[in-house]
Order: structure tokens, then sequence, then C-alpha cells
């Protein structure tokens, strides 16, 4: 007796694992075909070498609205004084349909480390809410944004205003 309600049990299971396996085939998500992956840079050389890197994943949603995540990386060196700037963000894009000009909104935490050459360090983080535009072309997008929180007693940017690079594949 103990075997045949084994073997129903088996069978029953096995039935149950194959109804799910063929209803998950036929109900393929489209959720990868509208995410992209991209991001921005920066490069200054000179009296100030900064080098940053942001990369980003956006969801684009039908009605010309993305929204997405990214981090972000920058490093700076003045002088003897170096700062390690790292954190993160969350972003939106809304692209005017026909114009190109793409509106993008972008709150970003950031922690920074400032070490001099006499071994002083110095720890920070601030946020930011970006509220930019730039012109949008194919996978390639530049402009302005404008940092809405900016300390300048707290932020190690100089100013609230930054340039906007940035392309998605």
């Amino acid at each position: 007796m103990k075997k045949y309600i084994l073997l129903l049990f088996l069978s029953f299971s096995l039935t149950i694992v194959s109804q799910q396996k063929k209803i998950s085939n036929e109900e393929k998500s489209d959720f990868w075909e509208h995410v992209r992956y991209g991001g921005g840079f920066s490069m200054s050389f000179g009296s100030q070498t900064t080098i940053g890197i942001a990369p980003s994943a956006i969801y684009d949603f039908d009605n010309g609205f993305s929204l997405g995540a990214g981090v972000n990386y920058i490093y700076n060196e003045i002088g003897s004084v170096t700062t390690n700037v790292y954190g993160g963000s969350i972003i939106s894009l809304y692209q005017i349909p026909k114009i190109g000009i793409q509106l993008s909104g972008e709150f970003e935490q950031s922690f920074a480390k400032q070490k001099n050459s006499f071994g002083n360090t110095n720890s920070t983080n601030f946020p930011a809410l970006y509220l930019g535009a730039a012109y949008n072309k194919g996978r390639f997008a530049f402009g302005f944004r404008y940092d809405v929180l900016y300390d300048e007693n707290k932020s190690v940017y100089a100013s609230a205003f930054s340039p906007i690079v940035r392309f998605y594949f």
C-alpha cells in the first residue's frame, strides 16, 4: 500500500512540475526588452585630475518615461589633496516626443573621503537632487543639470551646475 501511495504522489508531483514548466514557456516576459544599460563618464587633466564613471540601468516605459538606478565613482586630485567620491542614485528620465529633449531628475547620495599629503583625512556624505535637460540623439544625450540641494559647505563639488554626458544601449 505504501508503494502505491508513493507512486501516486510522485506521478502527481511530476504532472504539476510539467504543467508549470509549460505555462512559464508560453508566458515569457518582455521586461528585459525594455531595460537599457549605460551611464556617464567624466575626465579632466591638467592642474586638476578628475576621472569619473557612473554606470546605470533604466527601464523604458511606453509613455516616454524611464526609471532606473546607478552607482558612481569619482577620483579627483588637486595638488596634494586626493578625493574619492562614491555613491548611488535613482534616475528618472522623460523624453519629449519629436523634439529630442530629455528632461531628467536624479537623486544621488554620495560619500567622499579626502586625503592630503600630510596623511590627514576627512570623510563626509551629502545628498544631491539634480534636475536637468539634455539634447538626446539616439543612444547619446548631452546637456546640463542643477543640484537643488547643493550646499557649498558639505559638497566636494565646486558648483551646483554640472554637465550631462549620458549614453544607453
